[in-house]
């Protein structure tokens, strides 16, 4: 066995949230080593070049709030970080027809008011309501969930602040943001438009990474950004800030189990042997991994073994990679022109999409899936060879526990129903793919180690969101082990490349030693 290393701190994972609690571990002084059982960095959101000069976004494929603190603090942009936004969103119709959201506001409202003027009307307040949500969940995003259990005067405080903010939202809109919250896409929706393909439009974004449908309460909706680079590109200019303050950061070194001595976490085994010890050990790794298999049942609680046990995973989600020779031709909208540049919904009603969600409610993968499309070398061509194209294509739904199990003929399977939809509405893209690569939920948790390949480290329902996530009393980043943290994307504020949750956890580990 090597000779023991001590730092002050150890990160297990260098997903995103990982080297942001790093960065800012290492900015505040702290001697800091990241292990990393992949050869490079990121965890789901990489960059790879599956084939010689297409370049993809593995897993994750766009910025979903990386948030502008993060950004501002560790200097993103002079470590290479160049968010890029998906300005539109084409919505092919199985009539022929189509709905587009422009980047600008005014065609947007003449779009919807071809469909339905009564829509268009309506859409003008709909997105001020939108907006004062997004302003309204802003601060929960940047706050430790307080307990609402605790007699602690810090918990009383936070939840007084918490209850001060909603106050001040005034009625109607608290009364809009619970619906929200707890209404499904579609029902919220019902309440807004008429137009079916518009109300399912925006319902998938809200059940993209769950096992949800549009009607089940909760699902929420999301914003998107492209980063130049892909997703790896976020990854690597957050790892280059963590390294400019100092940190260390190891590929190659996965991690066998934390070593507890007197119920304190002192540092970590690697697979080949090796320990690394330090005074504090924060695992970016989703809650299962954390603690189901890193750790001895026996050195944690029975009541938090047994609701890390209930957490729910369900991954549901797929994913097909396609290099092409050139630029599809949609039906809808023939020809080269704008609407490569954003994004491509096949949702075309919300019968659709529900009828997909039935295909995986029963251990199906869903025979026409809703799929989030984007081809990243129309917005970034260095993805690509000159000419050439990368498609990215976000699939719901592929249920991690398929009936029998996934296997390489269920895997081509599944690609094919995704090729064959999409060429419904592009009829020469079948004639146009160079390379295909296919990943199922079970390729996901294999590649990265996240489990059941749930591409948030478990589900954003509300059960096991804020102070409830992964577990009660357990959503401060703390665990039942003395100095042993958490900082992945299954504790608070959830899933999505946000960075939020590392850099709370950073700051309670510096405040904590």
């Amino acid at each position: 066995m090597a000779a023991s290393r001590t730092y002050d701190a150890i990160i297990i994972g260098g997903g995103h949230n990982g080297l942001v609690t790093a960065a800012y571990l290492a900015r505040a002084g702290k001697r800091v080593v990241v292990l990393e059982k992949r050869p490079r960095v990121g965890g789901a959101a990489v960059t790879e070049e599956i084939f010689p000069g297409f370049k993809f976004t593995m897993f994750s494929y766009v910025v979903s709030l990386l948030r502008p603190e993060i950004i501002r603090d560790l200097d993103l942009p002079r470590h290479g970080l160049h968010v890029l936004p998906l300005e539109s969103t084409v919505t092919p119709m199985e009539n022929g027809n189509y709905l587009a959201a422009w980047g600008d506001h005014d065609e947007t409202r003449r779009e919807l008011y071809r469909h339905s003027p009564r829509d268009a009307e309506a859409y003008d307040e709909y997105g001020r309501l939108m907006h004062f949500m997004a302003q309204a969940v802003k601060p929960i995003l940047s706050m430790v969930p307080p307990d609402p259990t605790s007699f602690d005067p810090r918990d009383l405080f936070a939840l007084l602040r918490l209850g001060k903010h909603f106050r001040g939202l005034g009625a109607e809109r608290l009364h809009a943001l619970i619906k929200l919250m707890t209404m499904s896409s579609a029902d919220f929706l019902d309440e807004w438009f008429e137009t079916d393909v518009l109300k399912a439009t925006k319902s998938a974004s809200g059940i993209i990474g769950t096992f949800l449908g549009p009607r089940s309460p909760g699902t929420v909706f999301r914003a998107w950004g492209f980063a130049k680079g892909g997703t790896g590109a976020v990854s690597e200019s957050i790892a280059s800030a963590a390294r400019a303050f100092g940190a260390e950061i190891r590929c190659d070194a996965p991690v066998a189990r934390v070593i507890v001595k007197g119920g304190r976490a002192t540092g970590v085994a690697l697979e080949n042997g090796d320990e690394i010890s330090a005074k504090v050990v924060v695992t970016g790794l989703d809650p299962r991994r954390s603690f189901l298999q890193l750790l001895e049942e026996q050195e944690l609680p029975g009541d938090f073994v047994a609701d890390i046990k209930r957490f729910k995973f369900r991954g549901s989600s797929g994913k097909v990679n396609l290099a092409l020779d050139s630029l599809p031709s949609f039906t809808c909208m023939p020809g080269i022109g704008r609407q490569h540049r954003g994004a491509l919904s096949i949702s075309p009603s919300l019968e659709y999409v529900e009828r997909a969600y039935d295909d995986a409610k029963y251990g199906e993968f869903s025979r026409n899936p809703y799929m989030d499309v984007i081809i990243p070398s129309m917005i970034d061509p260095g993805m690509a060879p000159p000419g050439k194209h990368v498609m990215s294509i976000f699939v719901q739904y592929a249920p991690y526990n398929l009936n029998g199990g996934w296997t390489d003929a269920k895997r081509e399977a599944f690609g094919d129903a995704v090729v064959n939809t999409l060429s419904r509405y592009a009829p020469n893209l079948k004639s146009l793919i160079l390379h295909r690569q296919v990943l199922t939920p079970s390729d996901i948790e294999r590649i990265t180690g996240l489990s059941e390949g749930n591409i948030f480290q478990g589900e954003l329902a509300l059960q096991q969101l804020f102070f409830l996530r992964p577990a009660s009393r357990w959503a401060k980043y703390t665990t039942p082990i003395r100095g042993y943290w958490q900082c992945g994307s299954g504790t608070h504020p959830g899933g999505g490349i946000m960075g939020a949750n590392g850099r709370l956890a950073a700051l309670e580990i510096v405040k904590a030693t």
